[in-house]
């Protein structure tokens, strides 16, 4: 069983998905940490982000593992190697491709039917798991969302506003789990609250659907 968060970089995904899962006691599940992982391995064996059947054969052949809040990679613990710009936007290039995604949405849901998850990405309400009894679709404003991103990697919000705009065309026009809410899917817009109340109202949402015990 899975609940479903969803929506662009910036908008508060990891946090919020982490948090929920905390207090739900379910298991933290980061999709897009295995697209970054799958750009580092590319990056490292001098793969072309758009030579599609090397990729596919790659993303088939990796070994991704999660461990409390660290991403291994063949064993290797590359939580902060994925997380500097250069990666993150050689996972939107790579996640364009259908072998690659194919191969990661068998990996993720495999996790997923193991256990109680909650699973953050762009597509997991529309593609993973559409049957998800709890999809939510997190948004922000474009300059809060690049001032967030700023923030966190040190790079200017000019800078990151520009990639993000790129990324975001990306996402929405590709053509399998393209970047969209699922039609039952909860849309919270993040601008203006903290995560603290975020995370209340995903928490609330799935109690109110006898998804978690009320604690």
């Amino acid at each position: 069983m899975v609940i479903a968060i969803d929506g662009p970089a910036g908008a508060g995904k990891s946090t919020v998905a982490r948090a929920v899962a905390a207090a739900l006691g379910f298991t933290y599940l980061d999709s897009g940490a295995m697209y970054r992982a799958l750009a580092l391995a590319a990056t490292r064996e001098g793969v072309p982000f758009d030579d599609v059947e090397a990729l596919g054969a790659l993303a088939d052949g990796l070994v991704i593992a999660f461990t409390e809040d660290r991403v291994l990679l063949d064993s290797e613990d590359v939580s902060d190697a994925i997380r500097i710009p250069e990666i993150s936007a050689a996972a939107s290039q790579v996640s364009v491709h259908l072998p690659v995604r194919a191969a990661m949405v068998r990996r993720q849901r495999s996790l997923i039917e193991a256990g109680e998850f909650v699973a953050e990405g762009r597509d997991i309400g529309t593609v993973v798991s559409p049957d998800a009894p709890l999809k939510v679709f997190l948004t922000a404003s474009e300059p809060e969302r690049a001032r967030r991103r700023a923030a966190e990697s040190g790079e200017t919000e000019a800078s990151v506003l520009e990639a993000q705009s790129a990324r975001d065309a990306r996402d929405r026009e590709r053509e399998v789990g393209a970047l969209r809410p699922a039609n039952d899917a909860v849309e919270v817009d993040t601008t203006s609250l903290s995560v603290a109340e975020v995370v209340a109202r995903v928490v609330r949402l799935a109690r109110e659907r006898g998804l978690a015990a009320v604690r």
